[in-house]
């Protein structure tokens, strides 16, 4: 079974704030991943069906204060995969595991009983996200990792049978080449220092997908180009490469959608090199950012809140004389963060400091 994925944008989401790529839910690497945990919705049993099923979430998780909806991803019965936070961004599903577990909510409440479709739609994606992170997940029910109900009853017993699915052929052990529908070629190679290929990671990532896009190579795109390459960017690069005359797509061929020096510099135009990035400057100290402070500082401050897209409290700029502007803007990038309480005071310390300059 192949995983297709409702994209945020196609079924309504609310952007993050701004809608740039460094506001919402932190980011956070596939390397991190080691669980993947499955939710139900709570007590009552679930009637809608179709978009209605994440955005009564997300509604629901705004009402918590969270930055939208809290799952990864949510299977509705009729086996629809809908990407919440998606692969690389930080839940708000299950305290102390949103960064090392995957959160998947399969829209069932109470004794509900899951349908066939969403159970193989569910196991599909476990096993996309073993791919992706080439790790055997641990198998977990929320309840696993905080005293709770949830997923219930009839799922919790599911998980720990091991995840089966009527129908169903388990994924290959990650890592290997062959994946449902075909084969993919899973290999990365080095060009002027930047990896590209099945696991690389960032915004040069970004880039290919992007220019891939914009000359029509898009099609198999679920969610859109992302930093972390994928099947999809393999799949998409291959067709680029076949339009430029190359030929062999399968595995080790000279169409196999990983880039070469002459298609990735035809797809760009140049080829990007490395580049260093420069670390977060020395945190200056807590009295800098407090009422009646005036330096250097705040200025530096409110102008990299700004560029991160928190400038919108500010009515005529950032400057050297701290402010409720300064105080606000601050707050709302921490709670961005996932802080609560006095850890979302407004007020910078160290962490706040190095997150905001990383």
């Amino acid at each position: 079974m192949s995983v297709s994925i409702i994209s945020r944008a196609t079924w309504g989401a609310t952007p993050w704030d701004h809608d740039a790529a460094s506001d919402g839910p932190a980011y956070v690497p596939l390397s991190s991943r080691s669980e993947f945990f499955v939710h139900y919705d709570g007590a009552s049993h679930i009637t809608r069906t179709g978009y209605a099923i994440p955005r009564a979430i997300e509604a629901e998780h705004f009402g918590n204060g969270w930055a939208g909806i809290g799952y990864n991803f949510v299977v509705s019965q009729a086996g629809e995969i809908f990407e919440g936070r998606g692969w690389d961004r930080q839940g708000a599903h299950c305290p102390n595991h949103n960064i090392s577990g995957f959160g998947v909510q399969i829209a069932i409440g109470g004794d509900q009983e899951p349908s066939a479709t969403a159970l193989a739609a569910c196991r599909a994606l476990y096993d996309e996200a073993c791919r992706r992170t080439g790790k055997t997940l641990a198998k977990r029910g929320h309840r696993d990792g905080i005293a709770t109900l949830c997923p219930g009853t009839k799922l919790y017993a599911w998980v720990k049978a091991g995840m089966p699915a009527e129908g169903y052929e388990a994924a290959p052990t990650p890592g290997g080449s062959v994946i449902p529908g075909g084969s993919v070629a899973r290999y990365k190679v080095t060009i002027s220092g930047l990896e590209y290929g099945y696991g690389a990671y960032g915004d040069h990532v970004t880039a290919v997908g992007r220019a891939l896009v914009a000359k029509g190579f898009g099609r198999h795109y679920t969610s859109g180009p992302g930093p972390r390459w994928t099947d999809a960017d393999t799949e998409n690069f291959s067709d680029f490469q076949v339009l430029l005359g190359f030929t062999g797509t399968a595995p080790g061929g000279d169409a196999d959608g990983v880039p070469g020096e002459t298609s990735l510099r035809a797809l760009l135009g140049t080829l990007p090199g490395k580049t260093t990035t420069a670390s977060a400057p020395a945190f200056p100290g807590r009295d800098k950012f407090r009422p009646g402070a005036n330096n250097a500082y705040v200025t530096q401050l409110g102008r990299q809140l700004v560029a991160k897209g928190y400038g919108k409290h500010y009515s005529v700029g950032p400057g050297p004389k701290w402010s409720e502007s300064d105080r606000r803007a601050v707050e709302a990038f921490q709670r961005a963060q996932h802080w609560t309480g006095s850890d979302a005071d407004g007020y910078p310390g160290p962490e706040t400091w190095r997150r905001l300059f990383a």
